[in-house]
């Protein structure tokens, strides 16, 4: 080993012990719907206010509304999103009656043509068609090369210089 080598191993070693790890999302302290809350339809609020800051809040859910600042709100199941865990989440802008929807978000991605979908079937195609800028050799052209050898090898044979005397 070289000392670029040990180097290399040593700076490796160092990097991997200090790499950061991704901190995973936890709710607010008392703000997470526990399993006896989802079955009695409580939900955690995320609201976003107009200076750009969110705050979570709990609340039940009535008729398919959530009553927040004394202003009824949609909670439909089409506003209602669950992590990993299944805990309810609904993202309730503070100027709007409607929340976040992921479902019209997505709809409205696909006529906008702004989603990531398109992206990746556009760039495998481009791949494909980058690979396969080398023409491949057909079945004829393979023929005509092995006709042609043959008949260099039988002409040598036939001629007699076939270089053995």
């Amino acid at each position: 080993m070289t000392i670029k080598d040990i180097v290399k191993e040593a700076v490796d070693e160092a990097l991997s012990k200090n790499q950061v790890k991704e901190k995973k999302f936890k709710y607010p302290f008392g703000k997470k719907v526990g399993k006896s809350q989802r079955k009695k339809n409580y939900v955690t609020i995320q609201t976003l206010n107009e200076n750009g800051t969110c705050d979570f809040k709990k609340y039940q859910i009535t008729d398919q509304v959530v009553m927040h600042n004394l202003i009824p709100r949609l909670a439909s199941t089409g506003y209602v999103m669950h992590d990993r865990k299944g805990n309810p989440l609904i993202i309730l802008p503070e100027w709007s009656v409607e929340p976040y929807s992921p479902q019209t978000a997505y709809t409205k991605s696909l006529s906008d043509g702004s989603n990531v979908n398109g992206y990746k079937l556009l760039m495998n195609k481009m791949e494909l068609e980058k690979t396969d800028t080398k023409k491949k050799m057909g079945n004829v052209g393979k023929w005509i090369i092995g006709i042609a050898l043959a008949a260099i090898i039988g002409y040598a044979l036939i001629s007699g210089t076939g270089g053995a005397v």
